[in-house]
């Protein structure tokens, strides 16, 4: 997806990137062509490597895979209690991680985190950064949702410090806007993923205006379809 005034807008220009965010939801969805559906990592290689890489993107463009029957909206019925994590990525840097984090939700590789939990993930080409955006169904679950940002972290190999922020899409609809006040994520927990003690607390709470090849997966029938 290409997103429409932007598109349209000198390349580069935030005040008109964000407009875009703000277009009406048709004309949003109009906007957004499917490029297939795939059910097995066979199917999805084939289209995946005649595909041009998120680094040779233009800017204000977007990739979306999302399960079969999920729209990449705010609105969508299996989204409006969810949220998404958001990883602001160095320019260059896009094609690596989307390609692991696609990867993992093929394969399963989410590890404790409940099958149909996952609704997709984003990935847009901005001028002074890309974002990746995992999105998930129940934002108001902490728990589950902490879970989540641990296994994405440990399936794209990120450092304990690297930032990620978490904004949930009823968020989004009241500010209209994909990345904006987003929450700094702040642990509550005293062990991090591999079980040291972070002796830390926080919370959700803290909002900040931010300004910021193949690969093994395992099989799994069950998982469905994804687009």
């Amino acid at each position: 997806m290409r997103r429409g005034k932007a598109a349209k807008a000198e390349e580069g220009d935030p005040a008109e990137e964000e407009k875009a965010q703000q277009e009406p939801v048709h004309s949003y969805e109009t906007s957004i062509k499917t490029i297939c559906t795939v059910k097995t990592v066979e199917e999805f290689w084939s289209t995946y490597n005649f595909m041009k890489r998120p680094n040779d993107l233009p800017t204000t463009t977007d990739y979306h895979f999302f399960r079969d029957g999920i729209k990449p909206t705010w609105e969508d019925p299996s989204n409006t209690r969810g949220g998404k994590w958001i990883i602001r990525l160095p320019k260059g840097l896009a094609s690596r991680y989307w390609e692991e984090i696609v990867l993992s939700m093929i394969g399963g590789q989410l590890t404790g985190i409940p099958d149909g939990e996952i609704c997709g993930a984003v990935v847009s080409i901005r001028y002074s950064e890309d974002i990746l955006g995992v999105w998930n169904r129940s934002s108001s679950d902490r728990e589950l949702t902490e879970r989540i940002r641990d296994a994405i972290k440990k399936v794209l190999q990120l450092p304990s410090f690297a930032p990620m922020e978490y904004k949930p899409h009823q968020t989004s609809v009241a500010d209209k806007s994909s990345f904006r006040n987003t929450q700094m994520w702040k642990s509550t927990n005293r062990r991090d993923a591999a079980g040291r003690d972070t002796r830390r607390s926080g919370s959700w709470g803290e909002r900040e205006n931010s300004t910021g090849g193949p690969g093994h997966v395992r099989r799994d029938s069950d998982r469905g379809s994804w687009r």
